[in-house]
């Protein structure tokens, strides 16, 4: 049987002209069972539309690490290192992850108590919710009527030492129902954008620099990332902001002399933007939640300066500083048309370009709704590419 590709069953809330290359439904073909004729076309295909979605698969553990490995095939530990998250109290993953025994690549995702699971006797399962992260919560009057909040949009990635996974495989295995609820962005906008229960949210990273005015282009072409040394650890203690997309700057971030032994030569200093290595196009990719610095590189010789930020360079250290400038440029692209929310049916598998989207899960389950996920995202064999000369020319 051929391989089948359609658009991704988009909401209402989408604006259809924002996703004519994001997302394709692919019908015809097990992800876990793959040719390498079939891989090649799959591969493909995610980096060019940056999404997958494969309907009722049969995929096992050892299936998606396979599939995860194949886009990297020197890659071999999970994202932030087999069973580190799992040890590393103090990090704000730690509740979220439960790693499958015999495929330590593999996690185990979701909500509620699960037994008997892939070697797993037991396994109390938290599904991440903005009520333990963000500065500001959603009450329990307007909660009981269905509102919620995105949790952390992020990309997929340890930040520190090891490189950022190039693709995640996410697997629906026990999906609740339940009523469908409304996601506010409570900004001071009044945004708000119907989700799925326990919606996985996802936004393009490619859309996040198109729609940025030309100022912000050319800052942005010039401009690394440097994160935080164990970021995860360093931001447990703060508060995110309502919107899940970045921290309040309250100096709640625990001190680096506080944090486990780190090494500056491990410290993660990434382009603003990232590569695509099939279409060539720039994807804006910061995990705004673990950003300390930035790094502006001054303008092109010949560039002109009317209105240009930071023409002669900078290097951001106000924590505050960096945030706000970094906040102006990613909110846009989180604004309801540009969000897709997929609403996941059991034995769906997404299989998303890490380095291309931003993702945050969605919502909040009871203590009752079983939730099981099998994740899997693998550090890279190398960091990300990011603008070339020619770029920075064109956009600065």
């Amino acid at each position: 049987m051929a391989i089948e590709v359609i658009p991704l069953p988009l909401p209402p809330s989408a604006d259809p002209s924002k996703f004519a290359d994001f997302g394709r439904e692919v019908k015809g073909v097990n992800p876990g069972q793959l040719t390498d004729e079939q891989f090649k076309e799959i591969s493909d295909l995610l980096y060019k539309h940056s999404a997958l979605l494969f309907r009722n698969v049969d995929v096992s553990p050892e299936e998606q690490y396979k599939l995860t490995k194949a886009f990297d095939p020197t890659s071999e530990s999970y994202g932030h290192g087999n069973n580190k998250t799992g040890s590393e109290k103090k990090s704000v993953l730690h509740p979220d992850l439960k790693t499958i025994p015999r495929v330590p690549q593999v996690q185990l995702i979701g909500n509620g108590k699960v037994y008997n699971h892939e070697g797993l006797a037991e396994a109390q399962l938290k599904h991440p919710s903005h009520t333990t992260f963000h500065k500001t919560v959603i009450s329990p009057e307007d909660d009981a009527k269905g509102y919620t909040r995105f949790y952390r949009w992020h990309i997929d990635a340890a930040l520190y030492d090891l490189s950022p996974p190039k693709v995640t495989t996410l697997y629906g295995l026990k999906v609740p129902s339940g009523a469908p609820q409304i996601c506010r962005y409570d900004d001071g906008t009044g945004d708000e954008l119907p989700v799925p229960l326990g919606t996985t949210a996802f936004v393009s990273g490619k859309t996040m620099f198109d729609i940025l005015p030309k100022e912000l282009k050319s800052l942005a072409v010039r401009t690394k990332v440097k994160y935080a040394p164990h970021p995860y650890v360093w931001m447990a203690p703060a508060q995110a902001m309502s919107t899940g997309l970045g921290i309040e700057s309250d100096g709640l971030e625990l001190p680096y002399n506080e944090l486990p032994a780190w090494e500056e030569s491990k410290v993660k200093i990434f382009p603003m933007l990232w590569k695509n290595p099939v279409t060539h196009e720039l994807h804006f990719q910061v995990h705004p939640c673990g950003v300390s610095e930035l790094l502006i590189d001054p303008l092109p010789e010949g560039a002109s300066k009317d209105g240009a930020l930071y023409p002669d360079g900078a290097h951001l250290t106000n924590l505050k500083e960096v945030r706000e400038l970094l906040y102006k440029m990613q909110r846009p692209a989180i604004a309801p048309p540009l969000v897709y929310p997929h609403d996941w049916r059991e034995k769906d598998m997404v299989l998303f370009h890490n380095r291309g989207v931003l993702h945050t899960v969605v919502g909040a389950f009871s203590k009752d709704q079983v939730r099981a996920f099998h994740q899997c995202n693998l550090a890279a064999s190398d960091d990300p590419v990011g603008p070339s000369e020619e770029d920075v020319k064109k956009w600065a």
